[in-house]
């Protein structure tokens, strides 16, 4: 991945219960390209956001089984980063609440 706009890094924030509780510690959750790394989703997070990141944690959620009436399958496997911001920096897609 190299060269790639930052929107093609990060693909869109995570809307939950427990994302939004994380923001309460400065933690934001997004959605990444499964073969983007730590300091290419810290970079971009820098870029689009203007905030200092401080970690990032990913992790790789796999798809969990679901049935179509007779058909099986399953739902689609994606990457998830949990982005630390500096103390005082906030991202602003978040603050809704």
């Amino acid at each position: 991945m190299h060269n790639t706009d930052p929107r093609d890094i990060i693909l869109r924030p995570v809307v939950s219960e427990k994302s939004y509780d994380l923001v309460a510690q400065n933690r934001y959750t997004f959605e990444v390209d499964k073969r983007a790394s730590k300091p290419q989703i810290a970079d971009a997070i820098q870029e689009i956001f203007g905030v200092t990141v401080e970690k990032v944690n990913t992790m790789n959620v796999t798809g969990k089984p679901r049935r179509l009436r007779t058909r099986a399958g399953r739902t689609r496997s994606w990457k998830k980063a949990v982005v630390t911001v500096k103390e005082g920096d906030s991202i602003e897609f978040f603050e809704t609440h």
